[in-house]
């Protein structure tokens, strides 16, 4: 088992698996930490989806075109829930407050997802275990998806987790520094130096994928990363939320 330090410091995203199986004492670690995430209120506003069906999987990589999907050995996916408290308070008699209208309600439920499938990902880690965070699975066929995992009204899909025995070892990402991620007090006020200090990670991130092992890129940091947004502007989850029961109103 690797310490905290090692799980955290070293984690990269694999996309390669072996075929071997997770043992089930590795998968009940994984189950207590996402079962101890911390979450709003200790609402637990989410549940977790785990996928060990192979034929699911590829019919899921048929769907996102994500090799990982396929070769992983276990997929958890990760997803805001209010059906299992409305659903209790429906047989205790309880009037259900319309919070999944609001975008607070909203934004609770994907961060407690977000916090269990991070808890997910450190024991995963410290277990010597691969993973890669997918979120295309929350946009690629949003309908599609919820019709396949059966999902009840208020839950919808956050994000996936591929796990697996790694097959390979990704070249460490370089990350933005400690002036670019953390501000003191206050929001940083030197606007052109942090641009400039923008602009080096951007050439960093452009050198280390014309270099990186398993497959080279000229991509940068900035326009990749517009790239994403601008695609990201032809979903219509709004549209998808509102059929899972989240009518945002304010």
């Amino acid at each position: 088992m690797k310490d905290v330090k090692e799980a955290l410091l070293s984690r990269t995203s694999v996309r390669r698996y072996e075929r071997e199986v997770i043992p089930q004492e590795t998968m009940d670690f994984i189950y207590k930490a996402i079962e101890n995430t911390p979450t709003s209120y200790n609402g637990q506003q989410f549940s977790v989806i785990d996928i060990d069906d192979q034929a699911l999987k590829e019919e899921l990589y048929v769907m996102t075109n994500q090799k990982q999907l396929k070769t992983c050995n276990r997929l958890l996916i990760f997803c805001s829930d209010y059906n299992k408290i409305t659903r209790l308070a429906e047989r205790k008699g309880f009037n259900v407050p319309e919070f999944t209208n609001t975008m607070d309600g909203v934004t609770i439920g994907i961060i407690d997802a977000s916090l269990a499938m991070m808890s997910a990902v450190v024991a995963a880690q410290a277990a010597g275990l691969g993973s890669n965070c997918i979120g295309y699975l929350r946009t690629v066929d949003p309908a599609r998806l919820a019709e396949m995992l059966k999902l009840p009204k208020g839950v919808f899909v956050v994000c996936g987790l591929a796990l697996g025995v790694p097959r390979e070892q990704p070249d460490l990402k370089p990350k933005q520094g400690d002036s670019l991620m953390f501000h003191k007090n206050h929001y940083r006020q030197d606007t052109e130096k942090m641009v400039d200090e923008l602009e080096e990670y951007d050439n960093i991130v452009k050198k280390y994928n014309q270099t990186r092992s398993g497959g080279t890129t000229t991509n940068d940091w900035c326009d990749h990363i517009l790239d994403y947004y601008r695609h990201a502007m032809e979903y219509r989850i709004l549209d998808y939320l509102k059929a899972q029961g989240y009518d945002i109103k304010h």
